[in-house]
């Protein structure tokens, strides 16, 4: 798939990604603003923000923005990450400049009423409720918490209660004003397009914004030299846990051999801990691996959710099968079926304009070279049985092991003695 970059005069990135006969178009903007810019007293202005931006702007309330999205038949979304804020809308081709009209007005032009930044902070605050009150999901923020501590990359995206409820007008419209500049933004039109039309309507809407330096986000530290837990002890029949280890970053070459590392262990039903876990053991419903990877880190692991008498046998079992990978080499046949899970997995998830648009801006927001699909599946190919096991190795060590878990346990002295290799 063939694409076309460009940097505007200000900063502002641009990418568009043409496909042709589709009958839909996406236009999404990424900012470089997410949990890692924020500072603690203002933890979760970020995700408050990108909830306000759809409030009003300066030409359109809510509900003439809702109502101009419904119409045409669009859908539209954001979602706020820990480097990243995303906003996009997905509509069919002929509606092409009305959602780039609305979407670039939503980003642009918010003007964050007092009356509804109360009642968003309700709102934000149930969702926060929701999060919390779901072990499965509250588990990822314990780890959070365990491997990185009161840094922003340990803090919750949402924020507390607390620092949400203090927010004012004047946080809101500082932090757009610091943070959503050109030099931050990364604009990406994919689908069914007039490419002149397009590229010159981007331009016109954003490449008047006076150029500004983007904002650095905060610089994250990692040190660990001994296996550690934190539990959070909640009453209920299961036990939820992220047995997480420190990884490679997404600068890194060997990502791609732990993509295929990741598909031999929880690739589909046939995978490792698939059959170990639930087939052979039955010891879960769930279970499956993990990798976060950022530009200065990355985090590796298994997530599952289990009768909470078998925990220790099932880290147990976990463990036993990482260990695997770093002591025995793969088979051909095994490998073949990771790569064509993966490469399968991975076409069939671009069957969509706006999977295209997220694909291409993640590369370009986080200033990354682009990789056509052919030639990422072309670096999975690639990858040898020696690479898996020497990547196994590197991070699956028992200095490295950290347990996050949501449940009714509280001997943690007795569950630390399970975490080894």
């Amino acid at each position: 798939m063939d694409y076309t970059r460009k940097v505007l005069k200000n900063g502002l990135r641009l990418v568009l990604v043409p496909m042709k006969d589709n009958p839909t178009v996406t236009f999404m903007v990424f900012v470089n603003a997410g949990l890692e810019y924020e500072t603690k007293k203002h933890n979760g202005i970020s995700h408050f923000l990108e909830h306000m931006c759809f409030k009003a702007t300066k030409t359109k309330s809510q509900r003439e923005m809702s109502y101009e999205l419904d119409k045409i038949g669009a859908s539209n979304n954001a979602y706020t990450g820990h480097t990243e804020t995303s906003y996009y809308a997905k509509a069919s081709f002929r509606h092409a400049e009305k959602i780039l009209d609305i979407v670039s007005d939503i980003y642009l032009n918010p003007v964050f009423p007092e009356a509804e930044i109360k009642k968003e902070k309700g709102v934000v605050i149930e969702e926060i409720n929701m999060y919390h009150d779901s072990p499965q999901k509250h588990v990822w923020q314990v780890l959070s918490s365990l491997l990185y501590g009161d840094q922003s990359a340990g803090w919750d995206i949402a924020g507390t209660k607390k620092t949400v409820s203090a927010l004012k007008r004047k946080d809101l419209v500082d932090y757009h004003k610091k943070h959503y500049v050109p030099e931050a933004t990364t604009v990406v039109v994919a689908g069914n397009f007039n490419k002149n039309t397009i590229l010159k309507e981007v331009e016109r809407r954003f490449g008047t914004i006076k150029k500004t330096k983007s904002p650095s986000k905060q610089k994250i530290t990692f040190h660990q030299n001994k296996p550690r837990i934190k539990i959070e002890y909640r009453k209920g029949d299961q036990t939820h846990f992220v047995l997480s280890m420190k990884s490679i970053n997404s600068n890194d070459k060997r990502k791609y051999a732990l993509s295929v590392l990741s598909a031999i262990l929880s690739g589909g039903m046939s995978s490792r801990l698939y059959q170990k876990m639930r087939e052979e053991l039955g010891v879960c419903y769930y279970v499956s691996t993990y990798r976060h990877l950022y530009p200065d880190r990355g985090e590796f692991g298994v997530y599952a959710g289990v009768n909470n008498a078998r925990l220790e046998e099932a880290l147990l079992a976990i463990q036993a099968e990482l260990k695997k990978m770093s002591t025995e080499l793969v088979s051909e046949k095994e490998l073949k079926k990771a790569k064509d899970y993966i490469t399968g997995h991975f076409y069939m998830g671009l069957e969509s304009s706006d999977a295209y648009a997220d694909y291409y801006g993640s590369y370009e927001v986080n200033r990354q070279k682009i990789l056509k699909p052919k030639e990422r599946a072309k670096l999975i190919r690639k990858v040898s049985a020696k690479d898996i096991k020497n990547l196994a190795k590197l991070i699956f060590k028992t200095n490295h092991l950290n347990l996050a878990l949501v449940g009714p346990t509280k001997n943690k002295d007795k569950i630390l003695k399970v975490l080894h290799f």
